[in-house]
C-alpha cells in the first residue's frame, strides 16, 4: 500500500513538473533547419525543456528571445533551456545578436519618465518631434517581421514622430509566412531609419524604433522580429 502511495505521489510530481514546462511560453525560435528534423520546422517556436534529436548531417539555428543568443547546432541531443541550449554529443556555436524582442532595462527614473511620456500621431509645425521612448523595441532592419498569430484583417503601421507616413497592410499573400509571420521585406515595404512607429493589429499595438544605421546585410531574425504580446 505504501509503495502504491509513493508511486502515485511521484507520478503527480512528475505530471506537475511536465505541466509547468508545457505551460511556459516560447523561449526561442527556429531560424533555420538543415536536413529533415522530426517535429521541427523553420520559424517554429520552442519552449524550455523540449528535447530535439539531431542525426548526422542535421542541424538547427536557434535564436533565444530573452538572452539574444543565436546558436548554430550540428548533430547531437539538444535540450532547450531558458537562455541557451544544452547540446550533448553535438557541436554548438553561439553569437550574441541585437534583439528587437528584448526591451531595454530601465532604472526607476527612466521608467517613470517613459510612463509619463505621451505620443501623438503627428508633430505640429515648428515643434521638434518627440524623442523615441526609452522602452521602445529597437529594430535592426528597415523591414520588420511581425508575428501576427491567427489575427487577420489589416496591420496598421503609423509613424508617430512626424506626420504623413501611414500604412495599411492586408495580412495575406506571399508575405505571410507559416500562416502567422508577416514579412515587410516580402511585402516590399521599407520604413525610415531612426523613425518611431506604432503598429496596430485589432486591439493590440506596439511601438518600435527603426535603428538609425541598420546593417546593410540582412539582419538576424531576432533583430527584426516584433511580437504582439
Amino acid at each position: 500500500m505504501r509503495h502504491w502511495l509513493l508511486t502515485g505521489q511521484l507520478a503527480l510530481v512528475l505530471a506537475g513538473a511536465s505541466g509547468t514546462v508545457l505551460a511556459q511560453g516560447p523561449v526561442a525560435v527556429v531560424e533555420d533547419v538543415r536536413g529533415r528534423v522530426d517535429g521541427v520546422e523553420f520559424m517554429d517556436y520552442v519552449a524550455a525543456g523540449r528535447v530535439i534529436e539531431l542525426r548526422a548531417g542535421q542541424g538547427l539555428v536557434l535564436s533565444y528571445m530573452k538572452s539574444c543568443w543565436r546558436e548554430t547546432i550540428s548533430g547531437g541531443t539538444v535540450t532547450i533551456g531558458e537562455d541557451q541550449s544544452q547540446v550533448w554529443q553535438g557541436k554548438v556555436e553561439r553569437v550574441k545578436v541585437a534583439c528587437a524582442t528584448q526591451r531595454p532595462q530601465l532604472g526607476a527614473r527612466e521608467a517613470t519618465q517613459s510612463a509619463a511620456t505621451v505620443y501623438r500621431s503627428f508633430t505640429p509645425p515648428g515643434q521638434k518631434p518627440p524623442a523615441s521612448p526609452a522602452s521602445a523595441l529597437r529594430v535592426q532592419s528597415l523591414s520588420p517581421l511581425f508575428d501576427v498569430g491567427t489575427q487577420r484583417g489589416l496591420l496598421r503601421v503609423e509613424r508617430i514622430d512626424r506626420t504623413g507616413e501611414r500604412l495599411e497592410l492586408k495580412l495575406d499573400g506571399p508575405a505571410l509566412l507559416r500562416g502567422r509571420f508577416f514579412d515587410l521585406a516580402l511585402a516590399q515595404v521599407t520604413l525610415s531609419p531612426g523613425a518611431t512607429y506604432r503598429a496596430t493589429l485589432g486591439e493590440r499595438s506596439l511601438e518600435f524604433v527603426i535603428d538609425a544605421d541598420p546593417p546593410a546585410s540582412p539582419a538576424a531574425l531576432l533583430g527584426r522580429l516584433l511580437r504582439f504580446e
